[in-house]
């Protein structure tokens, strides 16, 4: 089969959702562009900053987009191709775009507030402490399994056979003399460090000069350029220890900053290289099917899939994660972006288009691998056998198919399509951690509102909670594999999007709006969350003794069955007639 086929196929359904189905939304909740956004109402220079869409845009897809889109579909294609591309069209549209859409429109609706806070108001205290207790653990585990995924990708060494390398290539550096093995990280590291040097710059010029949009792109652009060439003369080999240090001391300063200095101008370079990336990809993958190539990975794969990952349900559902829906969305756009909205009409251009082309990118990630390499090679580098000499390592399975990809279509040197791959990578996971670190934050500074009357002075300072998230993230990334942690992380991730969308729905209700299209997504993602965590608490962390994630898991299902019980109670009373409103709610 032509892979041009399956692309066309769903660009067309993302254009039609786009077009038709997010205007229904829209209708449904009721957008109004004469209402006062809260980062125009409150606007304090710190984290309510009003700011051009274009911008919020990359901030917003740089920092949902991250590593998820990338590593879940690649360990999804065990399952065999069909199954990940019918999920990732059907789940981007219908879930994860009206997930994102409705959760960033309600959050500006509530003045910038938190999912969480407004559970507080649908649910009562008792759900908002489920919710924020939840939410913090769940990005504990996000920050956790980026950060390791970072530092194990900027140490890869890798042998050049096994990439397909000459002893002529010149993207990377040797990892010795015999010119046997090279390693991927060095430039991709230096590239990280200076597109974070210059972040400041970019938010001085676009912020406090008001420098126009197209001009801050281009210098963005430059400084991409940049950091790479600086990267080949000065390449940065560390361990995958020191890594995670510089990574968490880095987090821990932008989490507490103004949002302009790191979060949103980093976002806004990387954002770039993101968008090149996509076009290449897209361009690399029609080329390739002009020239004729043929799809090197079966479409039914399940039975294996199976035996490696678990059953198709959940665990499709669920490895997946952020190239369907993901409950990480809610966080970013109730955290950061619905603080810097000029308007309402800007929620469906960045929530539910800004999904979309994440499902796309998904799927050009899905596409890439089915024909830039072979189901052995993806199965030596993302599921190695016990015992093999390779650690699971979905993101250069992913820049390796990547190269392959660029040199059959546009006769790129394999080597270039590999370093782009990692730049694409590492500069997006840095961006998703940046964002997630200062949720966490802010969800701390919450909890401790509602423990104490009269919260300690200590722990209303922003550095110390930043700190305290740093510091959990730090610790279970240490002590833990990426593959280890992605199971349980998908799971917590799509299980915060199901209670997003039972919160919102909530929501809706009280506003006397219709909501069959937020919750007939919550009813089917709770039910497949809430099983993966007993399938994994019995199959996997029970059997492997490990205690951390045996806690983690029981707290989670804990948490998520007292949200779900409160929710048909507050459904129970607002349908009998108990309470007249679902925002008034005794718990």
């Amino acid at each position: 089969m032509n892979p041009i086929i399956i692309l066309f196929i769903s660009i067309g359904c993302f254009l039609f959702a786009g077009i038709f189905y997010v205007k229904l939304i829209s209708k449904f909740i009721g957008i109004n562009p004469q209402q006062i956004t809260p980062a125009v109402k409150i606007n304090d220079g710190r984290d309510y900053v009003p700011t051009a869409t274009p911008i919020v845009f990359a901030h917003h897809f740089a920092s949902i987009a991250g590593a998820g889109p990338i590593i879940g579909p690649v360990i999804a294609l065990i399952y065999g191709w069909g199954p990940a591309w019918l999920w990732i069209l059907v789940g981007g549209i219908f879930f994860g775009a009206v997930h994102d859409f409705t959760a960033l429109f309600v959050s500006v609706r509530e003045n910038g507030k938190s999912i969480a806070e407004v559970a507080r108001k649908c649910l009562g205290t008792a759900g908002f402490i489920m919710v924020i207790s939840f939410t913090i653990v769940m990005l504990i585990l996000v920050n956790a399994t980026f950060l390791n995924a970072s530092s194990t990708a900027l140490t890869s060494v890798i042998d050049r056979i096994q990439l397909g390398l000459d002893k002529d290539q010149i993207f990377f550096r040797w990892a010795d003399e015999t010119k046997k093995n090279v390693v991927i990280g060095g430039i991709a590291s230096m590239s990280v460090i200076v597109i974070t040097s210059f972040a400041p710059l970019i938010g001085y010029f676009y912020i406090k000069k008001r420098i126009s949009v197209v001009k801050c792109s281009v210098f963005a652009i430059l400084i991409c350029v940049v950091s790479v060439v600086v990267g080949f003369f000065i390449p940065v080999s560390l361990n995958p220890l020191h890594w995670m240090i510089i990574i968490s001391l880095y987090t821990i300063i932008a989490a507490g900053v103004p949002v302009w200095i790191f979060l949103q101008s980093r976002d806004f370079i990387n954002v770039h290289l993101l968008y090149i990336g996509m076009g290449l990809l897209f361009i690399g993958i029609v080329s390739c099917s002009i020239n004729g190539i043929e799809i090197h990975f079966p479409a039914n794969n399940v039975q294996e899939g199976i035996s490696k990952v678990g059953f198709i349900w959940p665990g499709l559902f669920i490895t997946i994660a952020c190239g369907a829906i993901s409950g990480f969305h809610a966080l970013c756009a109730g955290g950061t972006t619905s603080k810097q909205i000029k308007s309402e009409t800007a929620t469906y251009k960045i929530g539910y288009y800004g999904m979309l082309l994440e499902s796309f990118l998904a799927l050009c990630v899905i596409i890439t691998v089915i024909i830039g390499i072979n189901i052995f090679q993806y199965k030596e580098l993302v599921l190695p056998v016990e015992n093999s000499k390779f650690q699971s390592n979905p993101i250069l399975a992913f820049a390796l198919a990547l190269g392959h990809t660029l040199n059959t279509g546009l006769g790129l040197p394999v080597s270039f399509g590999i370093l782009f791959g990692m730049l694409l990578l590492e500069g997006f996971i840095v961006t998703s951690l940046d964002t997630a670190v200062r949720l966490n934050r802010y969800l701390f500074e919450e909890l401790w509102r509602v423990i104490f009357k009269h919260p300690p002075k200590l722990l209303c300072h922003y550095w110390v909670n930043s700190g305290l998230a740093t510091g959990l993230m730090f610790g279970l990334a240490y002590t833990n594999t990426v593959n280890t942690l992605w199971s349980i992380f998908g799971t917590t991730n799509q299980l915060l999007a199901a209670l997003t969308l039972i919160i919102v729905s909530f929501w809706l209700l009280s506003k006397k709006k219709r909501i069959w299209f937020t919750t007939i997504p919550a009813i089917f993602m709770i039910v497949t969350t809430i099983t993966m965590l007993f399938v994994l608490l019995v199959t996997r962390f029970i059997p492997q003794g490990n205690v951390t994630l045996i806690i983690a898991d029981l707290v989670l299902l804990g948490l998520s069955s007292g949200i779900v019980i409160i929710s048909i109670k507050t459904l129970y009373n607002y349908k009998t007639g108990t309470v007249q409103d679902a925002s008034i709610v005794k718990t």
